[in-house]
């Protein structure tokens, strides 16, 4: 198609909406905007341009509820399992087998990626904090190592494979036009290749600083205070924060001696009633309680019995569930399970289970408590992925497959490709390279990470892979999944201080600005080697 007006009208979007992500403001009006004035400027009718804004969000959340429901449906199976303390129950038992430094890095990595990959890093974050952390600090492990395993294994490798949840290599998916199991298959490797480069130089450096086991590295972390000071009860000095950050320079003082950020809660009285840490830089963004080390205590009698069957059989069903999928994958005992089926299990064993939890939990009262958990998770979604409907809205107004709906055209009439006709019409200037084309996609992806989302930008980096795949030889499953790595590891997040990763650095008490600065280099170094590798392997 020639292009027109409109398909200016829409670049334009594109990249206000790429300055708006990279000041770390909210492009829903800049998207909201964009999708009217392409579609009015497009059809020449003011009333198109008005309704398509409502189309646009209506379009997108239709193709995108599924996410919605099996986030929902995850996060109140969460809740009830929370309920029970089964979620406590179910790591306890690594605490034990922390004997030095080295293992409990590997562990607290181990721990936290399994629990982020079946149900987010968010509720993983407080539960490493509260058991396994004071333990693998205890062991000689200085807090910022524990930090930097958590966000690579959490907000790095399990969020941006999103294997068994699904939700990022969805968005990427749909908004590339292709089949969101091979995008899935693509990222897992992908994620696997960046964490193994990122944890591998992350140990290097931290395994000067582990120090031997004792009780007073505990101590002195769990008297870390709110401005990064450290309060001594016997002659009430003080420490600078300087000398409780990780330093190659002090052994002596590595040894879990670490500070948190002015965004910190404090210790003592307060830190026990009111702690509270941010899951991210955001001015609205809810809250998790951190538990000191001292207070984690579970009920006794009945309900114990009940919480340690569940923190062993919920496990043992989700990892049942992924030895499916790979059976159906890698032979062919069982019929594959891809996209939608795959979600579809996933959704249906955590609604099941959650039923399962809160009959035998509550009883009589499960009718009312497994709705409210429900209600929950659905809120909880909401929140946390709406912002992408109106965004993702845009995007699908740039696709031929969508465009017609959008803006309400006839059967007859040829939906526009706004983002493949503006790339068709610069084909010249791109670049041959796969390798060239690899790290484009990538930055793209970095740049829309800014925000501290890194789901807000998949519409965006999934587009431009569906577009850019379709005029090169490069495989459009694997630039997604390019695209969704850079996103994901940047404002997902390992990279900026304003992420989740703030969460991470709040439990750990470390800065964050310090813990994002000591990511930077093993995490792009990971993501550099993975996209070579993904554009030449792939």
């Amino acid at each position: 198609m020639e292009v027109t007006a409109a398909h200016w009208v829409y670049l334009a979007g594109v990249v206000v909406i790429i300055a708006v992500m990279i000041m770390r403001k909210n492009v829903v009006v800049p998207a909201v905007a964009a999708t009217f004035f392409t579609a009015w400027v497009f059809t020449g009718s003011l009333p198109t341009g008005l309704s398509s804004v409502f189309n646009a969000s209506l379009v997108a959340a239709s193709e995108l509820f599924s996410i919605f429901l099996i986030i929902a449906l995850i996060t109140a199976l969460l809740g009830s399992l929370r309920a029970l303390e089964a979620d406590k129950r179910m790591i306890m038992p690594f605490q034990r087998i922390m004997r030095n430094g080295s293992l409990a890095f590997v562990i607290v990595f181990a721990v936290t990626y399994v629990i982020s990959l079946f149900f987010w890093p968010t509720p993983a974050v407080p539960l490493i904090g509260a058991i396994l952390l004071p333990a693998a600090i205890r062991a000689g492990l200085p807090a910022m190592g524990a930090a930097m395993a958590m966000a690579i294994a959490g907000q790095g490798m399990a969020l941006s494979s999103d294997y068994v949840i699904q939700v990022a290599p969805g968005l990427s998916a749909v908004s590339a036009g292709v089949d969101t199991g091979a995008v899935t298959d693509r990222a897992m490797l992908l994620s696997l290749i960046t964490g193994g480069v990122a944890i591998v130089l992350v140990f290097i450096r931290v395994r000067g600083a582990i120090a031997a086991p004792s009780e007073a590295h505990l101590t002195r972390w769990e008297n870390t205070a709110e401005d990064g000071t450290l309060h001594t009860a016997q002659n009430g000095g003080e420490g600078s924060a300087d000398d409780t950050v990780l330093s190659e320079e002090a052994p002596a003082r590595r040894a879990g001696a670490d500070s948190g950020d002015g965004t910190v809660v404090g210790t003592g009285d307060e830190a026990r009633h009111g702690d509270r840490v941010p899951t991210s830089g955001k001015d609205d963004a809810p809250t998790l309680s951190r538990v000191p080390a001292g207070d984690v205590t579970l009920q006794q009698g009945r309900i114990a019995t009940r919480s340690k069957t569940f923190a062993i059989l919920v496990p043992v069903m989700f990892a049942a569930l992924v030895g499916y999928m790979l059976l159906g994958k890698f032979t062919g005992l069982v019929e594959e399970t891809s996209g939608g089926d795959a979600a579809g299990l996933v959704g249906g064993t955590a609604a099941l289970l959650l039923l399962a939890v809160t009959i035998t939990s509550d009883g009589r009262g499960c009718l009312e408590t497994s709705a409210t958990h429900v209600v929950d998770g659905l809120v909880f979604a909401f929140k946390a992925m709406g912002i992408v409907i109106p965004i993702a809205g845009f995007f699908f107004i740039g696709n031929a497959d969508f465009a017609g709906r959008i803006m309400s055209l006839s059967e007859d009439a040829r939906a526009p490709g706004f983002l493949l006709d503006l790339v068709s019409r610069a084909q010249h200037a791109i670049p041959e390279s796969p390798v060239v084309m690899g790290i484009g996609i990538l930055l793209v992806g970095m740049a829309t990470g800014l925000d501290g989302s890194g789901f807000s930008g998949l519409p965006l980096t999934g587009s431009l892979a569906g577009t850019m795949g379709s005029v090169s030889e490069v495989d459009i499953e694997t630039l997604a999944a390019i695209g969704q790595m850079g996103s994901i590891w940047t404002g997902g997040g390992t990279l900026i201080a304003w992420s989740s990763l703030l969460a991470v650095a709040g439990f750990a008490r470390v800065p964050v600005i310090e813990l994002a600065r000591r990511l930077f280099l093993p995490v792009v170094t990971g993501l550099t080697v993975a996209t070579v590798a993904g554009v030449l392997l792939l």
